[in-house]
C-alpha cells in the first residue's frame, strides 16, 4: 500500500504516489535554483510544467490513474536535467546523440501574414516561408485552388499556442534546453518591440 498525493501541475490534476511526488519536487526545485537567474524564469518554469503535465496525461489510463516513479524518471529523462544545460559553444553530447522530437504540423502565429498556414508549413518542412506563400499565390491566380486549399487547412491545422507545439513544429525535442531557447528568443523579441 502506497500513500498518493493530489497535485496540480502546469494546470492539470493528477494523483502521484509519494515517493514520486518527492523525486518531482526534488526536480523541479533543481530547475528553479537553476533558473532564478534568468528574466524570464516564471515563464520557463511554467512551459516546463506544462510540458511535464502533457507527459504526466500520456500515461494516465482507465485502468492506470495515478503517476508513478517510473512515469516521473520517464519525464525527467525526457525534459533533461539542468546538469544537461550549458552554455559553452556548440550541442551537448546529449543533443547530439538525442533522438528528434515529434514532428507535428501547426499554424504559426509568430510569423504569420494572414492565418499562419504557410508559415506553419515553411517551420515545418524547414523551408523559407516564402516559397510556401509563392505557391499558395500561383495555386490562387491559376484558378482559385490556392485559396480553397488555404481555407482547409487553415480550418484542418491547429495553431500553435503553447512553446511545447512551437517546438515540435519545428521537429525539436520538448526538453529544458529547447524550451528554455525558446522562452528567451520571445522574451527578447517582446522586449525589443517595447523600445520601438
Amino acid at each position: 500500500m502506497k500513500i498518493t498525493v493530489s497535485i496540480n501541475l502546469g494546470g492539470y490534476s493528477f494523483n502521484i504516489d509519494e515517493d514520486a511526488y518527492a523525486e518531482l519536487k526534488n526536480y523541479l526545485r533543481n530547475l528553479e535554483l537553476h533558473f532564478a537567474e534568468e528574466e524570464s524564469s516564471a515563464e520557463i518554469l511554467s512551459d516546463i510544467e506544462t510540458r511535464m503535465a502533457e507527459l504526466f496525461r500520456s500515461k494516465i489510463t482507465s485502468y492506470k490513474q495515478v503517476i508513478n516513479i517510473d512515469d516521473v524518471c520517464h519525464a525527467i529523462s525526457v525534459m533533461g536535467t539542468p546538469e544537461d544545460i550549458s552554455d559553452h559553444e556548440g550541442p551537448s553530447a546529449r543533443d547530439k546523440f538525442s533522438a528528434p522530437g515529434y514532428h507535428r504540423m501547426y499554424r504559426d502565429p509568430d510569423h504569420r501574414m494572414i492565418g499562419g498556414v504557410c508559415s506553419g508549413m515553411a517551420a515545418y518542412w524547414d523551408i523559407d516561408p516564402l516559397i510556401v506563400r509563392v505557391i499558395f499565390i500561383a495555386l490562387a491566380l491559376g484558378g482559385g485552388l490556392g485559396v480553397l486549399v488555404y481555407l482547409i487547412l487553415y480550418i484542418v491545422i491547429p495553431e500553435a499556442k503553447t512553446t511545447a507545439q512551437k517546438i515540435e513544429m519545428k521537429g525539436n525535442p520538448v526538453n529544458i534546453h529547447n524550451i528554455k531557447d525558446s522562452v528567451k528568443k520571445e522574451f527578447d523579441s517582446v522586449r525589443k518591440n517595447m523600445k520601438f
